[in-house]
């Protein structure tokens, strides 16, 4: 064990972590973040995604103790009101809700590196991430939507 300092969210925590202990269990247990979940495991699902300085990172496969010092956005993080949640909502496009939070940081990382993704690039953005509700034309209406009131 060796102590590492994550901001999450704004705030600083300082905690004990394992060379073995993967970003997703200490951002659960040790932050509190509820948000980032565990699905398939092995980084393919999306369930686990957070943004390390506005990057996106499957944290099932992150070690810990890697991010030491690192700047990381759950969407636990998020403000009230947030305009990509909002999008989310208000075009229904939540499901069951275990993928959302992974979606929304992604559509976070897109909308700040592309203000007018086309079909394609939200395909290819998002194809790391898995509905499996099948909610994928209400996730791409809710991220034209946010990318348009951004636009104003």
């Amino acid at each position: 064990m060796r102590p590492i300092v994550l901001t999450v969210n704004g705030v600083d925590l300082r905690v004990q972590a394992a060379d073995d202990d993967m970003l997703l269990d200490v951002l659960r247990r040790d932050a509190g973040c509820t948000s980032v979940r565990e699905g398939c495991g092995v980084g393919a699902c999306g369930a686990c995604t957070v943004l390390v300085s506005g990057r996106s990172v499957s944290s099932c496969l992150a070690r810990a103790v890697a991010y030491d010092g690192a700047d990381i956005t759950t969407a636990d993080g998020l403000p009230a009101g947030d305009d990509v949640v909002a999008a989310f909502v208000d075009g229904g496009a939540m499901q069951c809700g275990y993928c959302i939070p992974g979606m929304v940081l992604m559509t976070h990382e897109l909308l700040a590196e592309n203000s007018a993704p086309d079909d394609e690039a939200v395909a290819s953005h998002l194809e790391g991430n898995k509905c499996r509700c099948g909610a994928y034309p209400e996730i791409r209406r809710a991220i034209d939507r946010a990318a348009v009131r951004r636009r104003g």
